[in-house]
């Protein structure tokens, strides 16, 4: 069992489901979702061996599965996990899987969407256990290709206009990254293009790491969600269907912040401390501003949009403090990893509710609802519910992943440290008046007739409420194989 090459297995899921999607006629519908269920959930049980079998008091990269892709260029397909690639690949796992079940539904071009869905979790399982640089960006890009059909074929709301403004944003990103990811290999001598191997080659001087660290933050922090390149996913998250905006929220966004900490800040440390004042403060802003746009939104979607820009930015604020610490902050670190996977779970249930309100109302102006609690209870709780984790409550993982951030930030750059937690009091502001307006303001008896959350639709949206409940009560479940990082060699 000890050479079974678990992660390969587990990237072959989604590529399985894929390839089968491919071959079913299209208009066996209930086979097409029956078939990317059993292969989300596959990957599910196979993350969770995965974290089982994970050695936290060794810690390092494990389970490295290796095999020469391009020998003559120094490409490998190299997979292998380390604590924040674990916890990563369980939050793709969760996603992939409610993200199926939520759309079950579904009518319009069922094959289509679900082999598109399918490629994307394939390039973002790739992005999370790849060690080799060029795998890396290949199945980035494959991650990010997907997302321009899904949202202009199955989307709503100007969806053409905002799945363009999403590609060309996320390209002019690629445009950056590339040549620095070039850039690295050439430098350390053009024979490798292993992570570790890059980061441990000593060939990147100081002038060299702080001219090129830019190209790679901007670059990876444009998915980010990064002020101010964000303006691609509040429109982003509005047009698109319900798992896409999961995914796309969940874990897309997580790709660029696991970019910047599995290669710039690895690859380009001094680079990185040299930058981290200037991209904290940026990040600090996005918090604030991220918070203080979704007061004035009406629109669902934008409300939960412009949260992600402030949610993320506490993310890329914990990766600036550690990336001032040269590494020793190992709070801030643990604490952007933390948010990383809490802000994916809660963003998923956030669009799982607010898309089954959609898909009968057609509707999602929060100035056209009131008393949803009582129409819809079982929908609007676990609305309520990603509510409170949003605003960092106690009991709900968020509560420690924004409190481990603050505290680093405030022992490290004291002034950002209470501007971000200010922004706390703005989502505080945005999210009490949602629940007030739409689901405890007065009833609007337009919408009596609508009907609520079945048994078998109310199944995702009840995992991803235990999963933030479990992280929230035991955070030292998360919290132990995050620090597990780096013990063993990791970074």
């Amino acid at each position: 069992m000890t050479d079974f090459p678990i992660l390969t297995v587990t990237l072959l899921c989604p590529a399985a489901a894929l390839l089968l999607t491919l071959l079913i006629p299209g208009r066996m519908d209930r086979l097409i979702k029956g078939v990317n269920a059993l292969c989300a959930l596959a990957s599910l049980v196979l993350a969770i061996v995965i974290w089982i079998r994970f050695d936290r008091s060794v810690g390092g990269f494990q389970m490295t599965h290796d095999i020469p892709w391009v020998p003559s260029l120094g490409i490998h397909y190299t997979v292998a996990v380390d604590g924040a690639a674990v916890v990563l690949t369980l939050l793709t796992s969760l996603v992939f899987f409610t993200g199926v079940l939520s759309m079950w539904t579904l009518k319009e071009r069922v094959k289509e969407y679900f082999a598109f869905m399918a490629a994307l979790v394939f390039g973002v399982f790739g992005v999370f256990l790849s060690l080799d640089l060029f795998a890396f960006f290949f199945f980035y890009e494959l991650a990010v290709l997907p997302m321009y059909p899904l949202i202009a074929i199955w989307g709503s709301t100007r969806k053409e206009y905002s799945a363009m403004k999403l590609t060309l944003f996320l390209m002019a990103g690629s445009v950056l990254l590339f040549p620095g990811l070039i850039a690295l290999f050439v430098r350390s001598g053009g024979d490798t293009w292993n992570i570790i191997a890059l980061a441990e080659s000593g060939a990147f001087s100081r002038q060299f790491q702080i001219f090129v660290y830019p190209f790679i933050y901007i670059g990876f922090g444009v998915l980010a969600g990064m002020f101010p390149f964000h303006g691609w996913s509040p429109t982003g998250h509005v047009a698109a269907p319900t798992a896409v905006s999961m995914l796309h929220a969940g874990v897309l966004m997580k790709l660029g912040a696991f970019g910047i900490f599995r290669v710039a800040i690895t690859c380009l440390p001094e680079g990185a401390a040299y930058w981290a004042p200037t991209f904290a403060t940026l990040a600090t802003i996005g918090i604030v501003y991220g918070a203080f746009v979704a007061m004035r939104q009406t629109d669902f979607k934008y409300i939960i949009g412009f949260s992600s820009v402030s949610h993320m930015g506490i993310v890329l604020l914990g990766l600036n403090v550690y990336a001032a610490s040269n590494g020793a902050s190992d709070i801030a670190r643990d604490g952007a990893i933390f948010q990383m996977f809490a802000h994916g779970i809660m963003t998923a249930l956030f669009f799982s509710a607010v898309g089954f309100i959609y898909d009968q109302t057609h509707d999602r102006d929060i100035r056209h609802f009131g008393g949803l609690a009582s129409q819809v209870p079982v929908a609007s709780s676990m609305f309520i519910v990603a509510a409170l984790c949003g605003m960092g409550v106690p009991g709900f993982a968020s509560f420690w992943a924004e409190l481990l951030v603050f505290i680093a930030a405030l022992q490290t750059y004291p002034v950002l440290g209470v501007c971000a937690i200010v922004g706390l009091i703005f989502t505080a502001a945005y999210v009490m008046r949602v629940l007030s307006t739409a689901m405890f303001g007065p009833r609007n008896p337009d919408w009596d007739h609508l009907v609520d959350v079945g048994a078998w639709l109310v199944t995702p949206r009840v995992i991803l409420v235990a999963v933030l409940l479990l992280f929230g009560f035991y955070p030292t479940l998360i919290l132990d194989m995050i620090r597990s990082v780096g013990a063993g060699g990791g970074p």
